[in-house]
C-alpha cells in the first residue's frame, strides 16, 4: 500500500491550524515555531510529489480513493497530473514564506496562523481533488478564512468593505459553478461525482442528449457571429455549449477575469501582507485551474465553442490591467492590478486551446504565484517599516533596505517577461499560441509588455532610488533573518526556473496531452 502522501498534504496545515488553538494566547513564540515546522513539512512532501511524479507516463498519479457518501457517488478522490502538481507545490511554497514573513505578527497570531492553515487546507485539497463535489467543498473552505483573515487582521480603512466584497463576488461565483457540476451529475446517469468517470461518459457521449430540440434565438446567433463564434439557428443547443460559459466564469471570478475582477485589487490592498501573497500567489490560481479542471477538461466541446468569448475577455484582462496598474498611487494597488493583468495572460493561454498556449499557461500559473508573492511580501515589508505605500511619499529604501529592493527588481523583471527569467518562460508561449490562433489579439494584448516595463520601472525608480524623504532617516529597521530567507527563497525560485525551463516544463507538457487528448475526443 502506497503511503498517502497527497492526503497528509491536504490535512496537515488543517490539523496544524487545530493543534494551534490549542496553544494559550501568550505562547506565541511556540505558536509560529509550530506554524513554521507545519509549513516546512507540507513543502517537503510538495517537493517530493512533484520531484517522484513520472513525466514521461503523464496521467494522473498518487491516487488514493476513500468512499465518503458512496450512495452519493461522493468520497475523498486525490491525485494530481503535470498541472496540479506544480501549483500543490506552489502552495507549499507560499505557505512557508507567508509564516516566515508573518513572524512579527503580535495581534492574535495563534488565531491568524490557524485561519491560515485552514485555507491551505482547502487550496491543497483542490489542487488534489479528483472529486467534483469535494473539489467544491475544499473550494469553499479556501474562501471562508479568507474574509476572517481580511476583516480581522487587514488595513482598517478599508477591511469590512473588501472583505465582503471578495466573499460576495466568490460564493456567487462558486454558487454559478456548482448548478453547472450539479448538472453534469444528473446528466452522466453515473450518479457520481468522480471526475475520472464523468470525463470518460462525456467522452462516450453522455452529454450530447439535452434538449436536441432548442435552438438559438436569432439575436444571439448573431452577437456570437459578431465576436467570431461560428453559430446558426438550426444548430441545436448541446449541453457542453449551454453549460461552459457558467461553469467556466463561475469559477474564473476567482481567477480575476474581466469583468468580474473587480474585487481582487480590493482585496489584496485590504489584507496582510502573508494572505495577500496566498490571495495574488495561490487563490487566483485555484480558480483558473478549476475553471481548467472542470469548465475546459470536462466540456471541452464548450471550450471549444467558446474559447473566442474567453480570448476576448482575456486580452481585456491583459491590457486594461496593466494600464490600471500604471496610474495608480499606492503600492499594493499597483500589484493588485497588475495580478489582474498577468492572470489574464493565463486565461488567454486556456483560450487558445493549442500545446504551446496551455504550457504557457500552466507555467505562468506557478511562475505568477512566485512573483506576486515575492512583489506582496517586499511591499509588507516597506509598509511594516514606513507605515505607508504612497509610491510620492517614499524613496531612497535601497539604503536601509537592499535586499528588498533586489527582491522587488527581480520580481519586476520576471512581470515583464525578461529572458533568464520565469516570466519569460511562461508568456513567450503563450503569446505562440494566441498568434496561432488570431495573430492581431497577439499584436494587442503585447502593449501589456510595454506598459508593464513602465510602471514597474517607475516603482522600482521612486520608492526604492532618489532621495530618502527626512522623515524616514536613521528610522528604517532592518529586515530580519527569516525575512531575507523568504525573499532569497522565492528571487531563486524565479530565477532557477527562467535559466532551467526543464525544471518545470516537461511536467506542465505531460499535462496538456491529457488535455489535448479530450480537445480531440470531444
Amino acid at each position: 500500500m502506497q503511503f498517502p502522501v497527497l492526503s497528509v498534504i491536504v490535512f496537515t496545515p488543517m490539523v496544524a491550524g487545530l493543534l494551534i488553538l490549542l496553544f494559550k494566547p501568550e505562547r506565541k513564540t511556540e505558536i509560529r515555531l509550530t506554524a513554521l515546522a507545519a509549513a516546512a513539512f507540507a513543502l517537503a512532501l510538495s517537493l517530493w510529489v512533484y520531484f517522484t511524479y513520472e513525466k514521461g507516463l503523464g496521467g494522473y498519479q498518487f491516487i488514493e480513493t476513500y468512499d465518503w457518501l458512496p450512495a452519493l457517488g461522493i468520497g475523498l478522490r486525490f491525485g494530481v497530473d503535470g498541472m496540479s502538481a506544480p501549483l500543490v507545490l506552489l502552495t507549499g511554497i507560499v505557505m512557508l514564506t507567508g509564516v516566515m514573513i508573518s513572524w512579527g505578527i503580535d495581534d492574535r497570531p495563534r488565531e491568524f496562523f490557524a485561519f491560515l492553515f485552514i485555507l491551505a487546507s482547502g487550496v491543497f485539497g483542490v489542487f488534489a481533488s479528483l472529486d467534483l463535489f469535494m473539489l467544491f467543498f475544499f473550494y469553499e473552505i479556501a474562501v471562508f478564512p479568507m474574509y476572517l483573515l481580511i476583516a480581522i487582521w487587514g488595513w482598517v480603512k478599508t477591511r469590512e468593505y473588501a472583505a465582503m466584497k471578495l466573499t460576495l463576488y466568490l460564493f456567487i461565483g462558486s454558487v454559478v459553478s456548482l448548478v453547472g457540476a450539479l448538472v453534469m451529475y444528473w446528466q452522466t446517469n453515473l450518479r457520481t461525482f468522480d471526475m475520472l468517470a464523468i470525463s470518460q461518459a462525456q467522452q462516450a457521449g453522455a452529454f450530447d442528449g439535452l434538449a436536441a430540440s432548442w435552438t438559438w434565438p436569432a439575436w444571439f446567433v448573431s452577437a456570437l457571429n459578431a465576436i467570431g463564434i461560428q453559430a446558426t439557428a438550426d444548430v441545436a443547443m448541446t449541453f457542453q455549449q449551454v453549460w461552459f460559459l457558467p461553469v467556466f466564469l463561475g469559477f474564473a471570478v476567482l481567477g480575476g477575469i474581466w469583468p468580474f475582477h473587480n474585487w481582487s485589487p480590493d482585496g489584496h490592498v485590504a489584507a496582510p501582507t502573508a494572505v495577500s501573497m496566498f490571495h495574488a500567489g495561490v487563490l487566483m490560481k485555484l480558480g483558473a485551474f478549476a475553471a481548467l479542471r472542470v469548465g475546459i477538461m470536462l466540456l471541452p466541446e464548450g471550450a471549444r465553442f467558446w474559447s473566442p468569448l474567453i480570448l476576448g475577455l482575456a486580452t481585456v484582462n491583459v491590457v486594461y490591467g496593466a494600464f490600471i496598474a500604471m496610474i495608480q498611487t499606492d503600492m499594493k494597488y499597483v500589484i493588485g492590478f497588475s495580478s489582474v493583468s498577468h492572470m489574464g495572460l493565463v486565461m488567454l493561454g486556456f483560450s487558445t486551446l493549442t500545446p504551446e498556449g496551455l504550457t504557457g499557461a500552466g507555467v505562468q500559473m506557478f511562475s505568477h504565484g512566485v512573483m506576486t508573492a515575492l512583489f506582496f511580501a517586499a511591499v509588507g515589508l516597506v509598509y511594516d517599516r514606513a507605515h505607508t505605500r504612497e509610491i510620492a511619499k517614499l524613496g531612497g529604501m535601497v539604503k536601509a533596505l537592499p535586499l528588498v529592493a533586489v527582491a522587488f527588481i527581480i520580481g519586476s523583471l520576471v512581470s515583464m517577461g525578461m529572458p533568464g527569467f520565469s516570466g519569460f518562460v511562461a508568456e513567450f508561449p503563450i503569446f505562440m499560441g494566441v498568434w496561432q490562433t488570431q495573430w492581431g489579439i497577439a499584436v494587442l494584448a503585447s502593449l501589456s509588455i510595454v506598459i508593464t516595463a513602465a510602471y514597474v520601472l517607475l516603482v522600482v525608480r521612486r520608492v526604492f532610488f532618489g532621495k530618502m524623504p527626512e522623515k524616514f532617516e536613521g528610522h528604517i529597521t532592518p529586515i530580519n533573518v527569516l525575512d531575507k530567507i523568504a525573499l532569497v527563497f522565492l528571487c531563486g525560485i524565479m530565477i532557477a526556473l527562467g535559466v532551467f525551463p526543464a525544471l518545470m516544463v516537461p511536467w506542465v507538457q505531460s499535462g496538456v496531452q491529457t488535455i489535448l487528448a479530450l480537445l480531440g475526443g470531444a
